[in-house]
């Protein structure tokens, strides 16, 4: 019988971006990214069908633009980077059609996991100019926070919610054949 060969790709992080997005009183939204992370795809057939993802993305790293309220993020009430220093992610590509996959499996954040769908776009493969096969992916999806114990909250007086619970997920993904 013959040996599968699986190829390894690698985030390439300096072309890579993790972004979400949530409602601010309901009226606005902030986008915020996570600045450190890695990830790989390991697969067996060229055009990724069935490839297996691993992310994790380091959750002090978070940056929406205004240093207290990242703080706040960081904290107990939110993702209690202290303790629960990473954000995880391990599931499979799944071919829907000619570009286009879903991205299945379990997600963790605080220690809770969730099963998830993401969809995902195949931008393509294309040798780079040093000659690393690289591969390009932006994946969509949203999740609720208080699913995975970020339930901060807070009402204002006129009775509208500070914070939305419903997060946009968008990654901007390119990988490096290792």
């Amino acid at each position: 019988m013959e040996a599968i060969t699986k190829t390894l790709w690698k985030i390439d992080p300096t072309h890579s971006e993790v972004q979400f997005k949530v409602k601010h009183l309901v009226i606005s939204t902030v986008t915020g990214s996570f600045k450190s992370f890695e990830g790989a795809l390991e697969t067996e057939s060229e055009d990724f069908d069935g490839a297996e993802a691993s992310f994790s993305i380091n959750s002090a790293s978070i940056d929406t633009n205004v240093e207290d309220r990242d703080n706040h993020l960081r904290s107990a009430e939110f993702f209690d980077s202290e303790n629960y220093p990473n954000i995880s992610f391990k599931g499979e590509l799944k071919k829907v059609s000619d570009d286009e996959y879903k991205l299945v499996g379990p997600l963790t954040i605080k220690d809770i996991t969730k099963e998830v769908e993401l969809s995902v776009e195949h931008g393509g493969t294309m040798v780079d100019g040093y000659g690393q096969n690289k591969a390009g992916f932006e994946i969509t999806g949203s999740i609720n926070r208080k699913e995975f114990g970020l339930t901060w909250s807070m009402v204002t007086e006129a009775g509208g919610v500070v914070v939305g619970d419903n997060v946009k997920l968008q990654l901007n993904i390119q990988l490096v054949q290792a």
